[in-house]
């Protein structure tokens, strides 16, 4: 495991609120999946390009059980009730040398906020890092925060419109 998996930083978003943007650990398992739950079903099509509402054990620990080389995953925690819940998340997977694919999601009642800009530029900075040079993103064409996101990034980017997706590149160099 590298540094990144104790990583840790707070953000403040647009509205005020402060957000802890760190490394999922394991023992996130229950609170991750409660998030996924929390998300709507354009939320969760967005993320995954269909229905999908439960996920076999083979998928959830796909998705908690990271060793933060080849797949980095990093939550965003807002206090709830007096006690952390997890309102986002963003990873990459190396997909090969150098070149890395990204996906995020946020619960919808934190959409807008700046979560996911906040979790791009953690992920960029470990990815850089880690020495990839590339990230790629398959986003819904009408996904246009998502598109935003990327756009306003910083970036040197390029996207292929095809039919159904939208192909994101991202230098980061």
């Amino acid at each position: 495991m590298s540094d990144a998996a104790n990583y840790s930083a707070v953000e403040t978003l647009r509205n005020g609120r402060r957000v802890e943007i760190r490394a999922l650990r394991p023992d996130d398992r229950d609170e991750y999946l409660t998030a996924v739950g929390r998300a709507g079903p354009q939320s969760l099509y967005r993320r995954f390009f269909g229905a999908k509402r439960h996920f076999t054990e083979t998928e959830i620990r796909f998705f908690v059980n990271i060793d933060f080389i080849a797949h980095v995953a990093l939550v965003a925690v807002a206090e709830e009730d007096d006690h952390p819940a997890i309102v986002g998340g963003g990873r990459y997977v190396v997909s090969a040398p150098g070149k890395g694919e990204l996906a995020f999601m946020v619960v919808d009642r934190y959409q807008g906020q700046g979560i996911g800009a906040a979790l791009m530029r953690h992920l960029t900075s470990i990815a850089r890092e880690a020495g990839l040079r590339e990230l790629t993103a398959e986003v819904l064409p009408n996904n246009e925060a998502m598109l935003k996101v990327f756009e306003k990034s910083g970036l040197r980017h390029s996207t292929n419109r095809e039919v159904g997706s939208t192909h994101v590149i991202l230098q980061l160099n």
